[in-house]
């Protein structure tokens, strides 16, 4: 307890997040990564053995962390010290391991590894959100509340057409996720200026078979694609675009959190209160919004990240510095590791997302009067009466009225005095009738309907294997 700790780890994270940033999983892979360059290298003729590499796949996950130390305390240089420390346990393959490679050939690869592999833990957790607003947007489509503007009342919406607001952002980020995994280029074997003069010699002047190692060693780590060139590193834009779409979806998640704490504290729309659930130590009564408040730190954090990563790859020099390491370290992980815990409580929230109808309509019939004015006017010209005469007598009401409400904290009491005021010629018992909150909805119920079935159920179809997800809180 006398070392700091990371509450990302500690606090938030899932397992599978922490996991794929692991030093096992990184490490492992960097020994992958070096048995499948050995073994292409074998099949283009270089003389390795297959006893050399079966000694190679027999010791991937022998992993001496302490010996690999104290060769980095010798050499200061961490893939140099996992390669002795490898050789160590293969002493056959001692000689080929790392043959014609840089130290970026396995710390680059295994970034994006661990990029795309993050990205795929991510889309699960992001689906589940979109299926649960979704679910809740066809559930509440019908039912009208008060829309704001400013976060003043204006025309009415529907709870579930607030909640398409929520999804068309997550919209907009699980297609840049798709596209980004879909472009997303393996590093390969560059060499160490991105020439692979090192392979020109092994593989004696043979461009073709130098390429093949490139595209065979990407395929066989689930890449399509390869950079066709880099300098000794991947391009940079790569770590800032990928934080740049964390930080987007952290943007997203930070919006529905302002939002839901506003309808907290209105009391229509709360987030899900434990039975022993403490909301204050002092206030017992208190109902606090901490699993939003959470999402919005976090979302805080990844957004100030994108900077960062964008400044990395804005002052790389030529084919390589190392000003981007110690970043690396520490952005992309801490990144993905928010923005996962991040999904999983927006996921918390939304299977225990508590709705008021009856809060809703006590604040939709507070405001509905004023709404109704334009109808009141469109009416009595229609029976014949000034625009002009009719807007100012509606006016010196509402103000009246909005005095009582404001200043004497009694209920709106406009449409009584409209209906009291014989002066106005509209049918009173039709201005009864039309003060229903569903006629002041607009298209809002058929929207959010659309809106599901065109462009969020075909989301939701294409990946319907990821649906189902544990979403109980660790603190």
């Amino acid at each position: 307890m006398n070392s700091y700790k990371n509450p990302l780890e500690e606090r938030y994270s899932s397992q599978e997040m922490l996991f794929n940033f692991s030093h096992n999983n990184k490490f492992q892979n960097w020994r992958k990564l070096w048995i499948a360059l050995a073994e292409i290298e074998k099949d283009l003729g270089l003389d390795i053995t297959d006893e050399q590499i079966a000694e190679l796949k027999a010791n991937v996950d022998n992993i001496d962390y302490e010996k690999a130390a104290e060769y980095e305390k010798k050499f200061r240089h961490d893939v140099m010290a996992h390669v002795h420390a490898y050789g160590d346990v293969a002493p056959s393959a001692k000689g080929i391991i790392h043959l014609g490679a840089t130290s970026a050939f396995v710390g680059d690869n295994t970034d994006l590894i661990q990029i795309r592999d993050g990205l795929l833990i991510l889309k699960k957790k992001l689906v589940n959100v979109m299926k649960n607003l979704a679910d809740f947007s066809i559930q509440y489509k019908d039912l009208p509340t008060l829309g704001f503007t400013h976060f003043q009342p204006a025309q009415l919406t529907t709870v579930g057409k607030r909640a398409t607001l929520w999804l068309q952002s997550l919209v907009l980020d699980i297609e840049e996720l798709d596209f980004f995994l879909e472009t997303l280029r393996f590093r390969g074997v560059k060499g160490t200026t991105g020439t692979a003069a090192s392979f020109l010699e092994l593989f004696n002047g043979d461009y073709s078979k130098v390429k093949h190692l490139d595209k065979e060693l990407s395929k066989r780590f689930g890449f399509e694609k390869v950079f066709g060139v880099s300098g000794q590193t991947y391009d940079r834009k790569i770590d800032a675009k990928v934080v740049a779409l964390l930080g987007n979806i952290a943007q997203s998640a930070h919006k529905f959190t302002n939002d839901l704490r506003l309808l907290q504290n209105l009391k229509e729309v709360e987030e899900p209160f434990e039975k022993n659930q403490i909301g204050s130590s002092a206030m017992a009564y208190k109902r606090n919004p901490m699993r939003s408040e959470r999402i919005g730190a976090l979302a805080k954090y990844v957004m100030s990240l994108t900077t960062s990563s964008a400044m990395v790859a804005s002052t790389q020099w030529f084919e390589r510095t190392l000003d981007d390491s110690a970043n690396k370290r520490l952005t992309i992980p801490q990144a993905f590791l928010a923005v996962d815990a991040i999904l999983l409580i927006w996921n918390n929230i939304m299977n225990g997302i508590v709705v008021y109808p009856n809060r809703i309509n006590k604040h939709i019939m507070e405001e509905l009067p004023f709404m109704a004015t334009e109808y009141i006017i469109m009416e009595e010209v229609k029976a014949g009466g000034d625009r002009q005469e009719i807007h100012e007598i509606l006016r010196v009401h509402s103000m009246e009225a909005s005095k009582q409400v404001k200043e004497e904290g009694k209920e709106n009491d406009l449409i009584e005095r409209i209906l009291n005021d014989h002066s106005l010629k509209l049918d009173k018992s039709k201005l009864k009738e039309v003060l229903d909150p569903k006629n002041f909805i607009g298209f809002a119920p058929i929207q959010t309907e659309e809106f599901i079935a065109n462009e969020v159920q075909p989301i939701l179809d294409a990946n319907k294997e990821l649906i189902g997800l544990e979403s109980d809180l660790r603190v």
